[in-house]
């Protein structure tokens, strides 16, 4: 994931810096990203320290994308019980048409021949991987020229390492790495973080729950909680996303998409608004990351614009129509109400409503009989004012 690029960048950058003897790369995975694969395999193809692949544990796995990654090493190791293959190019927005798979697979196919060539392996299998996704185990990929060694530890890596040569530039120099100390470079809480909320999807579903938490509470100050979440859930959705190659452009819709909406549900457009807000949302999420094989799934994006059509012009415009209904608690809810006259308004007097008697007044000033029956027009302090049906 892009996650996973900045951390070996990062590690790349520190063993330059500090000058260490090697970098290894500690490899278990079922794939990812296209994008971030080239970038991951681009780092390690022009670092200036010898990268040595490893993957590892036992069960552990590089397949997909993973398989360019090992390759990409000075020295490629696996230890027992692993396996490496299955390189071929999927979409995540399910099936690709002929051609689109076609063009996918060859680009797939001439960037694994190129890193194998780039280090010496096994480019036929290479590509085999990405055309017929092959697979092999350990001890196969080490008699098919894919890994260099099996190692157990990481130890046994180093031993099995040292003396090998590396090669940049045309210039080549052997390893000296038996039995020298180790650091470990774990990844920072920043990114151990984004890995969990990095998906393209996570992402956006997380902006779309913390617009809707922020725009409930402006409607309702005080819930609180729709704030809190919202807030909480906006905050995580941009720190993902400064992780991925967003499109400003499909944000700005999204929420034009949302201002409409609200809009729709106190203007009377005829659903031109909604017409708007639905077609603004589909573009934003379609254009919202610009990446290669960084989309949105096609049922996450139909299922968002969905409820979201249903929420606002459902939910909010049936709570928006009832604030409009006639107050019926308070003094307000007197106003309108119809009373009965007990004592002659003169113009003042008293009128009977809901099992009360009550001081009134008549609005015109005219004289009102007892057993008339009057409208509360307004409530004057204890006092209603009144005029007759």
């Amino acid at each position: 994931s892009p996650v996973t690029a900045e951390a070996l960048a990062s590690a790349i950058d520190r063993a330059e810096a500090e000058s260490r003897p090697a970098l290894v790369i500690e490899i278990d995975t079922p794939g990812g990203l296209e994008s971030s694969m080239r970038e991951m395999v681009t780092h390690m193809l022009a670092a200036r320290v010898p990268l040595v692949t490893w993957v590892a544990p036992s069960g552990a796995r590089a397949a997909s994308a993973g398989v360019f990654v090992t390759m990409a090493g000075d020295v490629a190791a696996m230890a027992p019980g692993t396996n490496i293959g299955a390189a071929t190019p999927v979409n995540l927005q399910g099936g690709m048409d002929s051609t689109l798979a076609r063009k996918v697979t060859n680009d797939a196919a001439a960037f694994a021949r190129t890193v194998a060539h780039q280090r010496g392996r096994n480019a036929v299998w290479a590509e085999q991987a990405v055309r017929q996704a092959v697979a092999a185990s350990e001890t196969e990929a080490l008699a098919l020229h894919v890994v260099d060694v099996i190692a157990p530890s990481l130890d046994s890596l180093l031993a099995a390492a040292d003396g090998r040569d590396w090669a940049r530039n045309g210039v080549r120099r052997p390893l000296r790495l038996r039995g020298l100390p180790y650091d470990d470079m774990a990844p920072s809480p920043r990114q151990r973080l984004l890995g969990w909320i990095v998906d393209p999807n996570i992402a956006y579903l997380l902006m779309l729950l913390g617009f809707y938490g922020l725009l409930f509470e402006l409607q309702n100050p005080g819930s609180v909680l729709p704030g809190v979440v919202g807030g909480i859930a906006l905050v995580l959705a941009f720190l993902a996303l400064s992780a991925l190659p967003v499109n400003a452009a499909g944000i700005a819709l999204i929420c034009l998409a949302l201002v409409f909406f609200l809009a729709e549900i106190k203007v009377a457009s005829h659903g031109v608004l909604a017409a708007g807000g639905i077609l603004a949302m589909l573009l934003g999420s379609l254009i919202l990351y610009r990446g290669a094989g960084i989309q949105l799934s096609w049922s996450v994006m139909g299922g968002a614009i969905v409820g979201t059509t249903v929420f606002f012009l459902l939910v909010i415009g049936a709570g928006l129509r009832a604030r409009r209904w006639r107050v019926r608690t308070g003094w307000r809810g007197m106003v309108g109400r119809r009373a009965q006259v007990v004592q002659r308004l003169t113009p003042s007097g008293t009128v009977w409503l809901d099992g009360t008697t009550w001081n009134a007044r008549s609005e015109s000033d005219a004289e009102v009989d007892v057993g008339s029956e009057v409208i509360v027009m307004a409530v004057d302090g204890l006092t209603l004012r009144v005029r007759p049906v």
